[in-house]
């Protein structure tokens, strides 16, 4: 493990909740950080701008008050999603919150700035920088990142071509530091193998979604408890950033999901004028088919322990 000790001492799980648009609140995080992973949630769900003081000021005090209560088993750290690209006017406003209360590690994406990594150095926080392909890893460490994030194949939302075994292995050849692994991740045996592969943590998104704490639709979790690989579409007709996205929210909304239009990449943006990415069109990973049920939060981290617990025996068996 690369992780800083004193963030994977409070680890009970390998496993970073990805930051899900719209979907992660302080509900899920703090329930996510409770049951022993990495909660996070993207500052641009907090709206107003106003609003993410509020978020941050509750996340950090009820588990500091949980941590009081558990000594022994205290809570996981959280995270805060920051996209640096150029369109998000939010970014100055955002950085400087997590700043005033020291979030224990940034999330980076859509861009790399060293000003943004110092900023969260300062106060001695990490920042894990997503990435799709080797080029953009080789800048983000550039650019001071401590860590990467592997967004591989079969993800949710935003999501790279590249076989997870492939990204992590040539990662791998140059950078020992902290990683986590994205990409159709969605059971304890799943967590496991991002393990063994290379990384250090899973990074998972889509299950979350079908938790009772996740700001969604009921629609949409129970798109995503009925969905299957085959249900996802990657295009990046909606933000000008291939990623992917159920098929029935593609169709509820009037289009072929077959037959989608492809988008100017320059023309990136987080809401298409033919409709809202992420409200309207819902992203999700391929891992959808492992998920059966829309459950607490927590119990869905204890079905992944389980799992886990499980998977290494079958390891210690066969070896």
């Amino acid at each position: 493990m690369t992780l800083p000790a004193n963030i994977q001492n409070r680890l009970r799980l390998p496993v970073i909740g990805a930051p899900l648009f719209i979907v992660s609140n302080p509900d899920l995080v703090i329930a996510q950080c409770m049951s022993g992973v990495i909660g996070s949630f993207p500052s641009l769900n907090a709206r107003p701008a106003e609003k993410l003081e509020e978020w941050l000021i509750r996340i950090t005090e009820t588990l500091a008050a949980y941590d009081e209560a558990h000594p022994d088993a205290p809570s996981a750290p959280f995270a805060v999603n920051q996209i640096v690209h150029k369109t998000n006017d939010r970014l100055e406003h955002d950085l400087a919150l997590c700043v005033k209360y020291k979030v224990p590690i940034v999330i980076t994406s859509l861009g790399a700035r060293q000003d943004v990594n110092d900023a969260i150095h300062s106060y001695g926080g990490i920042v894990l920088h997503d990435i799709i392909n080797i080029t953009f890893a080789k800048k983000a460490l550039e650019k001071g990142a401590d860590g990467l994030i592997a967004v591989a194949a079969g993800a949710g939302g935003h999501a790279g071509t590249t076989s997870p075994f492939a990204l992590v292995a040539e990662i791998r050849a140059f950078f020992d530091g902290p990683l986590a692994l994205s990409g159709a991740i969605a059971t304890g045996a799943g967590i496991l193998a991002a393990q063994a592969a290379g990384a250090d943590v899973a990074y998972i998104g889509s299950a979350f979604i079908a938790t009772e704490e996740a700001n969604a639709a009921e629609a949409y979790k129970q798109s995503v408890v009925d969905g299957t690989a085959a249900d996802i579409v990657y295009t990046n007709l909606f933000t000008g950033v291939h990623g992917n996205y159920l098929r029935a929210s593609i169709a509820a909304a009037g289009m072929d999901p077959d037959a989608l239009p492809q988008s100017d990449p320059s023309k990136m943006n987080f809401g298409s004028t033919l409709t809202k990415a992420w409200r309207d069109i819902w992203g999700a990973g391929q891992g959808v088919g492992s998920i059966r049920a829309v459950v607490p939060a927590a119990a869905r981290i204890a079905q992944w322990q389980t799992e886990y617990a499980a998977a290494r025996r079958r390891l210690e068996l066969a070896a």
